[in-house]
């Protein structure tokens, strides 16, 4: 098939792969355009945009898709398809009508549930025991289109970036398969009535509340690990500096939330205690709570905002 390939993030780069690999003839890719990274703040491709040049497909990186120019340069592509993993941009109602087979997602969760930008984030977050793909006719709303796959896969104690990388390569081959036998699908409409929505991450969401119970302080670290991290600040060198919290486990203790209950700094919270396992200072690398604590002694006694 003919296919234009829409994406930016790592989590696309698998199905861009998959997709070349299984002899499709993708004809363009369309990603973000590159954005400032690093201390030098240098312009960055994304990482599609780096995996399509090395494959040799052509790349655009409109900063929107809204103009008639751009919508005639699109359906000039004479595509039978596009595909799109976490593009990044709205798709105008034309860009949907182009190909003859409209548009198909990449969206990574069992939709209904979890519509929206941090679909993986939200599931880690809710405790939900399973999440997956789904491969969508995109339609003008939020991710409201028929389904024309799904696969799933258990959450258990798996981060959102152990997740996100094991779901882009569920996404990757799921695309590849429904594309084989695309005519054979029969569309099903989602229920309307059991979705739920997953917004993108709020800064103010990725600071403890040491008042919430263990479990849930839990599911926070998970799910905004490694990306933004889930967060809480402690005194040093006269001032407030933010460490971020990237893996916990529980621990048998208890106290006033916040309080730090041994030098291991296992921490009270409304219900349970916590201990880090994995932390990172700002501006340092991740580091393990025994290497954290050699240059951070934390005080039994401390209390911790």
């Amino acid at each position: 098939m003919r296919i234009v390939f829409m994406g930016t993030p790592d989590f696309a780069v698998p199905t861009l792969r998959a997709l070349h690999a299984a002899a499709h003839e993708v004809v363009c890719v369309y990603t973000q355009p590159p954005r400032p990274a690093g201390r030098g703040k240098k312009l960055q491709p994304s990482p599609v945009q780096v995996a399509a040049e090395g494959l040799g497909i052509e790349v655009r990186s409109p900063k929107s898709l809204k103009s008639p120019e751009e919508q005639v340069r699109f359906e000039a592509l004479d595509a039978d398809v596009a595909v799109v993993a976490a593009y990044g941009l709205i798709l105008p109602q034309a860009i949907l009508d182009a190909t003859e087979h409209g548009c198909l997602n990449v969206h990574a969760s069992i939709l209904p549930r979890w519509r929206g930008a941090a679909p993986i984030h939200r599931a880690v977050m809710a405790g939900d025991p399973v999440t997956g793909i789904t491969i969508m006719q995109m339609e003008a709303g939020l991710d409201t289109g028929p389904m024309l796959a799904t696969v799933r896969t258990p959450i258990e104690h798996k981060t959102t970036g152990e997740l996100t990388g094991e779901l882009a390569e569920l996404g990757a081959q799921l695309m590849v398969g429904t594309l084989r036998e695309l005519t054979n699908h029969q569309p099903l409409a989602q229920i309307d009535d059991n979705a739920t929505y997953a917004p993108k991450i709020d800064k103010a969401e990725a600071r403890i509340d040491w008042s919430q119970d263990a479990e849930v302080i839990k599911r926070l670290v998970r799910g905004l690990a490694p990306f933004p991290g889930a967060w809480f600040e402690l005194d040093g060198a006269g001032k407030k500096e933010r460490v971020k919290l990237l893996r916990a486990e529980f621990a048998d203790a208890s106290g006033a939330p916040g309080e730090v209950l041994d030098d291991q700094l296992a921490i009270a919270c409304g219900k349970g205690a916590i201990r880090p396992v994995k932390l990172q200072r700002a501006g340092k690398p991740a580091m393990e709570l025994e290497d954290f604590l050699r240059g951070n002694p934390v005080a039994k006694g401390t209390l911790l905002a």
